[in-house]
């Protein structure tokens, strides 16, 4: 059945893909945007006809919230960016967008009648914290003194405010996303330039998900009802950063033999780099007991497919 949902972090490089997809079937979306301009000139109407944008500041309370009534449900995706220097300033920002941001929408819901009866929110797996031997799924705990970490469980911890109002909740902890975007994309421009090999010591662990596959999983939380609770948004084969860059040469038919040293990828991605260089392994366990398939479980696949996108 068709539903209407309401989406936070929609013009970004996760959401625009997933707007597009709900519409290819037959929902309609609201998007919850803080520039109602930049939310049309991502989603025209001509191209767009089942997408009304609603313009909010996702760290009060406004009319904006008068648009969760009469929702099936939310996904809240949206977060200010890690991959910039971490200025005191923007970890707070980091943060809120993420605490505060969550905690407007459910006291939204809260108010909302009829209410959403499903809620998809985004975490990342950051909050597993980094390790070189561990390996991580859904029932491991939380790392302390980790500042992604501490979002991360920030993060959650608001939304599970949301089972006091009914909806069906699931969270998603979202590897790195694979896709003519975001990290992977400035990742490649050391390998384009002939410049290209393993970065950082190389033995770091790479837990990644395609962009396609990611849609893929949030469309499947959001229509099967069997879904509920924490799930890993990761590829069930991370690798360690050598072979990912090793197959990422090998894909861009550049070498693969020059370090990229530290400074490269601070430079490209600023603190948010912490994710890349020290890393941590994945499994989504949870995930695959749901019998979800995915498109693209092998990274040279994923790759390839991004960079003949």
């Amino acid at each position: 059945m068709p539903m209407k949902i309401a989406i936070t972090g929609a013009t970004g490089f996760v959401g625009s893909r997933l707007v597009e997809r709900l519409q290819q079937e037959g929902h309609s979306i609201l998007v919850l945007t803080r520039s109602a301009d930049h939310g049309h000139r991502v989603f025209p109407a001509e191209g767009f006809p089942q997408v009304a944008i609603v313009e909010y500041n996702p760290l009060e309370l406004g009319p904006w919230q008068a648009c969760l009534s009469g929702c099936d449900a939310v996904i809240n995706l949206a977060g200010e960016p890690i991959s910039e220097r971490w200025s005191d300033s923007h970890k707070q920002a980091i943060m809120d967008s993420r605490k505060i941001g969550t905690e407007k929408l459910v006291e939204a819901l809260a108010q909302a009648d009829p209410r959403p009866h499903v809620w998809i929110n985004a975490s990342a797996i950051g909050y597993y914290g980094t390790s070189e031997t561990a390996t991580f799924d859904e029932t491991s705990p939380p790392v302390k003194a980790d500042f992604l970490s501490e979002v991360c469980q920030a993060w959650e911890a608001a939304a599970q405010n949301v089972k006091d109002y009914g909806p069906r909740l699931v969270i998603l902890r979202l590897g790195i996303v694979l896709g003519m975007g975001g990290a992977v994309a400035k990742m490649l421009t050391p390998f384009r330039l002939f410049a290209g090999g393993p970065i950082g010591s190389g033995r770091q662990w790479f837990s990644w998900i395609h962009r396609e596959d990611l849609v893929n999983l949030i469309i499947q939380a959001l229509t099967d009802s069997q879904w509920e609770g924490v799930y890993n948004a990761t590829a069930p084969n991370p690798v360690r950063m050598a072979e990912f860059c090793r197959t990422l040469g090998k894909v861009l038919h550049r070498p693969s033999w020059l370090p990229v040293p530290d400074i490269v990828l601070e430079t490209l991605l600023g603190d948010g780099a912490q994710v890349v260089l020290e890393g941590q392994q994945v499994l989504p366990k949870r995930t695959e007991s749901t019998g979800f398939q995915y498109q693209y479980p092998q990274v040279k696949e994923a790759l390839m497919e991004v960079v003949n996108a």
